[in-house]
């Protein structure tokens, strides 16, 4: 089972409060379907303010295998062979 996570720093007047509000956005069978699912949670934040973040784990893990942000329009996947992130293209 994979796991779809959002996190998102509170901002207050427009500056971080340092709190980061997290919130499961569901458990899935697969990755792909984990992903797809973030990436939906991604679209309709498109153009607010906070800065969010989204991953996507398997359950119980802290390490994430899929990760994107807010800010960049960019994906990030984990490669195993090294422990890097890296820019999905």
């Amino acid at each position: 089972m994979f796991e779809a996570i959002e996190y998102i720093e509170e901002e207050v007047a427009d500056l971080p409060t340092g709190s980061v509000l997290e919130r499961t956005i569901g458990s899935f069978y697969t990755e792909a379907e984990a992903v797809l699912t973030a990436r939906a949670a991604r679209a309709a934040r498109w153009g607010r303010r906070e800065y969010a973040w989204w991953v996507v784990r398997r359950e119980g893990e802290q390490l994430a295998s899929w990760i994107a942000d807010s800010r960049s329009g960019r994906e990030f996947v984990v490669d195993i062979t090294n422990g890097r992130v890296v820019d999905l293209v």
